[in-house]
């Protein structure tokens, strides 16, 4: 038991460093959310986390609305267990419910509050799938409910966005100990995934159901949108 604390415990820290070099604003745009659903949400609510996995979103939202029940769904089953761990410490695990799977894994019957999806849709490849998981999404919402959207963004053809993710690169060198070729390597990995114009992630909000939508957020090639179920 001893070794297993031990290494949720360290890989706990490496998500918690590691998401924080991938978005270097991670924790202001996590307040920056958390005002949004605190001022668009009952004392008493229940809140659906695409991508819990890691716990932010747990650690950012939970203590200071004691009356928030919480969904966090993750693929990953090493993600989750960091999730469940934070809960513990913060001693909320009697309000978060764990799903290990994708939006479609949840039930079809269970409808929440508010949603949030917080760094998942710029690794879901087509246009058509990042449709359908925000028509989950919209379809597990009240009318009404505020959600949170924040993903990579862009036109990778574009001069600036270039700029952007060279940038990105950069930070990488100048805040770890990774090689130049390490990074170059990551950056690889990170090319391949699906960005789309901010344009088109709007045209796709508005498709799947969402309306009176507004960037709250951005940092290089990272942005962030709240809106709200019709």
């Amino acid at each position: 038991m001893a070794k297993k604390m031990e290494f949720d415990t360290e890989l706990a820290k490496e998500y918690d460093k590691g998401v924080r070099r991938t978005l270097p604003t991670y924790d202001p745009m996590l307040r920056l959310a958390k005002t949004f659903l605190r001022f668009n949400l009952d004392s008493e609510a229940s809140l659906l986390v695409v991508g819990g996995g890691g716990g932010g979103e747990l650690k950012a939202f939970g203590p200071e609305n004691p009356g928030w029940r919480f969904t966090a769904v993750d693929p990953s089953k090493a993600m989750l267990e960091v999730a469940a761990m934070k809960a513990n410490e913060l001693e909320m695990q009697n309000r978060v419910e764990f799903i290990r799977g994708t939006i479609v894994n949840v039930p079809a019957e269970s409808v929440y509050d508010g949603a949030t999806c917080i760094l998942v849709l710029h690794f879901i490849a087509e246009a058509e799938d990042k449709l359908a998981l925000l028509k989950r999404v919209r379809s597990h919402l009240k009318p009404g409910s505020p959600f949170v959207l924040v993903s990579k963004v862009g036109d990778p053809t574009d001069p600036e966005f270039k700029e952007l993710v060279s940038l990105w690169k950069n930070y990488w060198l100048d805040h770890t100990r990774m090689t130049e070729e390490k990074v170059e390597e990551l950056m690889k990995g990170t090319l391949t995934e699906s960005v789309i114009p901010e344009k088109r992630l709007r045209e796709l909000m508005e498709e799947a159901g969402f309306h009176r939508i507004a960037n709250f957020f951005k940092t290089n090639h990272f942005g962030g949108w709240i809106c709200y179920a019709k």
